[in-house]
């Protein structure tokens, strides 16, 4: 029962990536703290393919293009080291992309016959470096914490009839709008607390992340911040019978923190406003509940449900989803030195309705693999 418990970690990420609120593409990096061994070595990549498309509301009238596909399929990668240091500290190294966003309306522009915002495109990237220690107070109780640097970046294209640049800050009516940022670090820290029993694989950890606020500068110079902001991540798992493991998540990330508004840029409603390009409308609750199983002394496997409320709120028009019902599988292959995990997860997107545009029936498959060395 303890080697199940000890295998729920790499079951969950892989057939889990990439499918939680905002624009998050990782998560709570801690429990690489709790992983076997004197020293381990993980490597992970998952790959997801969205397919998210819509047409216009009657609100946006005569556009009436459909929008096509809006989301990019896309990779992303985590590299993670652990070294127990002795009985009661260990110690990990976590690089990983812990957000990002891929979003092209591939039709043509408005003016065209194409949807609002046809040809407009965005794209953000991060990578983080977060450095843990965990301190084992008895058999039963821990604590841990750690530092991360993060660095953001992103550009963005925005053709739309109804939104435009201010250069100089001088309104000039609806045109084109582009703006890229090079990559800004900042510091951000995570703690947490972990209750154990080892005999019944059970464990109950709780996690808080800081927010990171980066700073920006729009085409005219002037400052504006982009917050990727706090989350707090509950983990369970308990044994229920023999090499039988239940497990699960819930993730709280307070997202209407998340907004990216560079001062010129304007929206024509009738009269320029500035106003977001990009915003999430609520704070977004993540769950996950899965089962384990070990087959024998080699295989596990695993099925995951993943659930985040749909809340009806129109969504920025660069996102087109609003929360989402998953079904995931995933396959451990694990020996003294080394284990090998494979998942897959179908995600049914919620519909949701942004200013101008309406989702629906939309989907992605997302596919992950960890390896870990134990040495």
């Amino acid at each position: 029962m303890k080697h199940l418990g000890k295998a729920a970690c790499a079951l969950t990420v892989a057939a889990s990536m990439a499918s939680a609120g905002g624009i998050e593409r990782r998560g709570d990096p801690s429990m690489i703290l709790f992983e076997e061994g004197k020293n381990y070595l993980e490597f992970s990549a998952a790959s997801v393919s969205p397919n998210v498309s819509g047409t216009a509301r009657p609100t946006a009238a005569p556009v009436t293009r459909a929008t096509g596909n809006i989301l990019n399929s896309y990779e992303t990668f985590g590299l993670g080291y652990k070294h127990q240091y002795n009985d009661k500290v260990a110690l990990a190294f976590v690089i990983d992309e812990p957000v990002g966003a891929s979003v092209n309306y591939t039709g043509p522009a408005a003016t065209l016959g194409g949807p609002f915002f046809g040809t407009s495109n965005a794209e953000v990237s991060s990578v983080a470096f977060t450095a843990m220690t965990k301190y084992q107070i008895n058999e039963r109780f821990s604590i841990y914490g750690g530092l991360r640097y993060q660095g953001l970046e992103g550009s963005i294209n925005v053709i739309s009839p109804a939104t435009g640049p201010a250069p100089g800050g001088v309104p000039i009516g609806p045109a084109p709008y582009a703006l890229s940022v090079d990559k800004d670090y900042q510091f951000g820290y995570l703690l947490g607390g972990a209750f154990e029993i080892p005999d019944i694989a059970m464990r109950f950890a709780v996690t808080y992340e800081s927010e990171i606020e980066h700073d920006f500068a729009d085409n005219n110079g002037t400052p504006f911040k982009v917050k990727i902001p706090q989350a707090v991540t509950i983990h369970a798992q308990s044994g229920i019978a023999a090499n039988t493991l239940l497990f699960g998540s819930i993730k709280w990330r307070e997202w209407t923190e998340f907004t990216i508004q560079p001062a010129d840029f304007l929206s024509y409603t009738p009269a320029p406003v500035n106003s977001p390009i990009a915003s999430e409308p609520n704070d977004i609750w993540t769950y996950e509940l899965g089962i384990g199983r070990r087959f024998n002394e080699n295989w596990s496997g695993a099925a995951i449900l993943g659930y985040e409320k749909d809340e009806g709120d129109p969504v920025g028009n660069l996102s087109g989803r609003d929360g989402y019902i998953s079904y995931g599988l995933a396959a451990t292959y694990e020996t003294d030195a080394y284990k090998v995990t494979f998942g897959v997860r179908y995600i049914d997107v919620g519909s949701a309705i942004t200013s101008v545009s309406s989702f629906s029936d939309n989907d992605a498959i997302a596919a992950g693999i960890r390896v870990g060395f134990k040495f």
